[in-house]
């Protein structure tokens, strides 16, 4: 069920998605509040779970991180421990940006960040090392186009 949301609650929520760094006076600006509504708002937000870990964005390849690489997994093994030991792997791989299980002809898809097609590999290694695996895609993302964290919470 979807957190109920009043205008005032979007605008301070498009806000804080855009910089979450900026003071809680510059939000209630913004917003056309003072400050204490608008902290009591953000507490609330906090409390019913809809603002949860507030976090830094850095650039990937300004730190090395060069080639991003989206793996398509396809697995015969559904078994509980088969899965979890799949998880465990994909949970300790801080490579691993994004993790999801699929509807489809493909089980997980992974993002993975890496600084070079060698990291990969050994990324690569260690996971089919440690779960079997029935077949591995790996495609090199050449240039990313979008990408955000921003939720369109303004037309809903």
């Amino acid at each position: 069920m979807a957190f109920q949301l009043d205008a005032t609650d979007r605008k301070i929520l498009a806000e804080l998605q855009r910089d979450a760094g900026q003071s809680l006076d510059d939000v209630a600006a913004k917003v056309g509040k003072s400050r204490t509504p608008v902290w009591n708002r953000v507490r609330k937000l906090r409390e019913a779970g809809v603002i949860g870990q507030t976090t830094v964005l850095l650039d990937a390849e300004r730190l090395g991180f060069e080639a991003c690489f989206f793996v398509l997994i396809r697995t015969s093994e559904h078994e509980r421990e088969w899965q979890e030991t799949f998880l465990k792997s994909v949970m300790d791989r801080p490579e691993v940006l994004e993790a999801h299980r699929l509807a489809g002809d493909i089980d997980y898809i992974l993002k993975v960040r890496v600084r070079n097609a060698k990291a990969y590999d050994e990324f690569y290694q260690s996971l089919i090392s440690r779960v079997k695996i029935f077949n591995v895609t790996a495609l090199l993302s050449m240039e990313e186009i979008k990408s955000t964290t921003m939720l369109p919470i303004q037309s809903t």
